[in-house]
């Protein structure tokens, strides 16, 4: 019978490591989240007294409802914005992000946002194609060889399952069109 209690641990020799100086701090990150819930709440609040948020004599305006809850959202960003302001705990200056940490994110963020934008003039299959190898050679550190086959293939599952088994339109770039389709 296996012993439940022993745990296997595995290490990761590219995690980032514990002595990396810290970006942001909880408290810097907690003000910054309630001071742009506080900015939304206003706005939607602005836009529904705008659009009516009094009562008629058919009933409430289009904004009624909308209205009092920005009132509730910027209540409860203010509550959070002087909760994180004034907070002694340890945890509030502890970081929130270290510098290594942020750079895996940002591994993974840039790519991911220049798929995006390429979706717009690449198309979907072509973007999706250059992701994959991107992700799987430059920070997998898969064979180049492997990463191009992988994309390839997946990329045409893709788009033979969009665009024949489930005949659902898809962003379509240059080299779709070039091929009719």
């Amino acid at each position: 019978m296996a012993n439940s209690d022993k745990e296997i641990v595995v290490e990761d020799p590219t995690a980032p490591g514990a002595d990396s100086p810290a970006v942001v701090s909880n408290r810097v990150v907690d003000a910054a989240v309630m001071i742009l819930l506080l900015g939304l709440a206003v706005l939607l609040g602005y836009d529904n007294y705008r659009t009516g948020m009094s009562w008629e004599d058919t009933g409430p305006q289009a904004g009624y409802m909308p209205f009092y809850l920005s009132v509730i959202l910027a209540g409860a960003a203010l509550y959070g914005l002087v909760t994180a302001l004034s907070s002694r705990d340890a945890a509030a200056t502890d970081a929130f992000v270290t510098r290594a940490q942020l750079s895996r994110v940002m591994q993974v963020l840039v790519p991911t946002v220049l798929f995006v934008l390429m979706t717009a003039w690449l198309g979907i299959y072509i973007s999706s194609f250059l992701l994959i190898v991107g992700f799987m050679w430059g920070i997998g550190r898969i064979a180049i060889w492997k990463s191009v086959l992988t994309a390839l293939l997946l990329t045409a599952a893709l788009f033979v399952t969009f665009q024949y088994a489930f005949d659902v339109i898809m962003p379509k770039g240059p080299l779709e069109a070039a091929l009719g389709y």
